[in-house]
């Protein structure tokens, strides 16, 4: 028994469970449960809400350790009026598994360490029945953003700037889009204070004024199951949370977090975490770093055989051993090796025609994978078609930071311009680039703000920009009106025709014995494709005959002819069946997009760095 803060004993303690990490509550009482390593004193401190001394100063007994656990069970406790800490070796250790943290609840704001505090979640949450989406990968349309960036500029006109209650308001732009998943960039409570080391010369010729810079993006070591509390317009990062994924999920939109690992982090703790936000806060999938990461252990947990899990790569032969693969597959590789090649294809280098297509193409049985051509780590799209170079000055690191292999092309002009033709042609190679992934088969992921062209003024590596370098501007939905449409358009013509998005890989063969393959490549003559090293161009039919369409008839036949030489060329169409004709749906030299049918017969004349899409039916 201890007394409280007034003299009154009234807190009893013993000895604790172990089957637990963290805080666990039951009726008796709250269970304290932490892992420290051999020879280190631990004590744990209470402290009323608010309050700098502690009413409760707890010595673990060493004796009493089970393996690398001290346990402390207290009961007689008020715990919505309590924080705690606990001391190692006399230095403070903020519980790795605390589920809310206080003390970070302004963002950027520079907070001792003295001042953070662990709390209690004891809120009920009214979920209303809600549940994961478990939507197929086929059938997905990915769309990646940061929490503060996506509503923080003025011209987001939401109530709540840069919070997770911002992206409720944001809910019926995402419907617009016809996006129907969201991953969030890390959203858990990290430390965005960087301060500046004294011997980073650069820092401070770049930044002078600086004692540190911020942490913008939260790839560091961090409290993982606590919500972002900056992240929050009122003081319950919890219930803001819940609140946001029961709002996405009434509106049939997936939430994927995104886990930074270091590997530090206890492969335990990595697996609990999963488990814990998938239990506690609905979300349906996570996105996790690779390295120090035990993703075949997470891959085989029943727990989580409905929820998806991305990473750069999976063993495939321990996870699925002789083949064993699931009807629902929820694993998904999440690389840059599309993005590479579409970007390569793009510019017109050589000898990547065959890569591309295969990229293209990509769909394992055993696993989903995510098709993109920009992210937040990189050039953003814009960018891809302006800079030639990084320019990442502003990060204060002399611009040594950020990748030096971009893929990119500026169009003939170094960043801004009032050229026509060069911001025609930027236009029309963004234009290509959706085309790219969105009718390629796996899952296609939007970067928040390239659907209408979003500028990160050449800043390839914005970790530490928390201004109008890395917030959305929504002025340029207007200013770029007609991609933003042609974006729209593009998802809605994947969603309409299931070849373009099918559960399985496609097989470049006749197996229906109907004439057509599900998938040909043809050349400037039809089924003849030129796969050489300097060809640059190619014909991609899909053949509808192998799906069917929500209606229950057979999807059309497609063709898609790629053309990234600086000289048109002209394409021999395949002959459809009787009774069907080929019309011009997509064509990207057009500034305007196509209002009117344009029958083809025989041949296609595709201007140079364009693409032209065509609907047989």
């Amino acid at each position: 028994m201890i007394t409280d803060g007034n003299g009154k004993r009234k807190v009893l303690v013993s000895k604790g469970i172990t089957t637990t990490l963290g805080v666990t509550i039951y009726q008796e009482g709250i269970n304290f449960a932490v892992s420290v390593k051999e020879g280190i004193a631990c004590r744990l401190l209470l402290y009323p809400y608010g309050k700098s001394e502690p009413i409760l100063d707890y010595r673990f007994d060493e004796s009493k350790k089970v393996g690398d656990i001290h346990t402390v069970f207290v009961k007689n406790l008020d715990l919505l009026r309590y924080e705690y800490v606990y001391l190692l070796d006399d230095e403070i250790y903020l519980d790795p598994y605390a589920r809310i943290l206080t003390g970070r609840e302004e963002w950027g704001k520079v907070v001792a360490k003295s001042d953070l505090r662990c709390a209690f979640d004891l809120e009920e949450f009214d979920w209303e029945g809600d549940r994961p989406l478990t939507i197929p990968y086929h059938q997905v349309i990915l769309y990646s953003l940061h929490v503060r960036g996506f509503t923080m500029h003025p011209t987001s006109k939401v109530k709540h700037k840069g919070t997770f209650e911002g992206i409720i308001e944001k809910i019926p732009y995402l419907k617009e889009l016809g996006v129907n998943q969201i991953e969030l960039m890390p959203s858990y409570e990290f430390d965005e204070i960087i301060p500046r080391r004294e011997n980073n010369m650069e820092f401070t010729k770049y930044l002078p004024d600086r004692q540190y810079t911020i942490n913008y993006w939260g790839y560091t070591k961090a409290n993982y199951f606590a919500p972002k509390a900056s992240y929050a317009s009122g003081k319950d990062s919890v219930k803001a949370f819940k609140s946001m994924v029961k709002e996405l999920h009434k509106n049939k939109i997936e939430v994927i977090m995104e886990f930074y690992f270091g590997e530090e982090v206890n492969q335990n703790t990595i697996v609990d975490c999963v488990k814990y936000w998938v239990e506690e806060y609905h979300i349906d999938g996570v996105h996790i770093n690779s390295n120090g990461v035990p993703t075949t252990l997470l891959a085989t947990m029943p727990r989580l055989s409905n929820t998806k899990i991305m990473t750069e790569d999976f063993d495939f032969t321990r996870i699925y051993k002789e083949e064993n693969y699931p009807l629902n597959k929820n694993l998904a590789q999440y690389n840059d090796g599309f993005l590479i090649d579409a970007r390569r294809f793009l510019k017109g280098d050589e000898d990547i025609l065959n890569n591309f297509t295969n990229r293209m193409r990509k769909n394992p049985r055993y696993c989903g994978v995510i098709n993109y051509i920009a992210s937040h780590n990189g050039f953003n799209l814009m960018d891809l078609v302006s800079y030639d170079v990084k320019h990442n000055e502003a990060n204060g690191e002399n611009n040594k930071d950020g990748t030096n292999y971009n893929y990119s092309w500026n169009c003939g002009v170094e960043g801004t311009t009032r050229k026509k033709a060069v911001l025609k042609l930027r236009k029309k190679q963004i234009k290509n680039a959706y085309l790219l992934f969105l009718f390629s088969q796996g899952v296609p992921m939007i970067n928040s703000g390239d659907e209408f062209g979003h500028t990160q003024q050449g800043n390839n590596n914005p970790y530490c920009q928390d201004n109008e370098i890395t917030w959305i501007d929504w002025n340029n939905i207007k200013k770029q009106k007609e991609l933003f449409d042609y974006i729209k358009t593009l998802i809605r013509f994947r969603n309409e025709h299931p070849i373009l998005h099918m559960s399985k890989e496609l097989k470049i063969m006749d197996y229906l014995c109907c004439g057509y393959p599900d998938l040909s490549y043809h050349g400037e003559k039809a089924w003849y494709p030129d796969f050489g090293l300097e060809s640059k161009q190619i014909g991609v039919m899909y053949c509808g005959k192998y799906v069917l369409k929500e209606n229950k008839k057979e999807d059309d036949f497609i063709y898609i002819a790629f053309n990234m030489n600086w000289e048109p060329k002209e394409f021999s169409l395949p002959s459809l069946p009787p009774n069907k004709k080929w019309r011009i749906v997509f064509d990207t030299s057009l500034e305007e997009p196509i209002d009117k049918v344009i029958t083809i017969q025989r041949n296609l004349n595709v201007k140079e760095k364009s693409i032209v899409v065509l609907i047989g039916k």
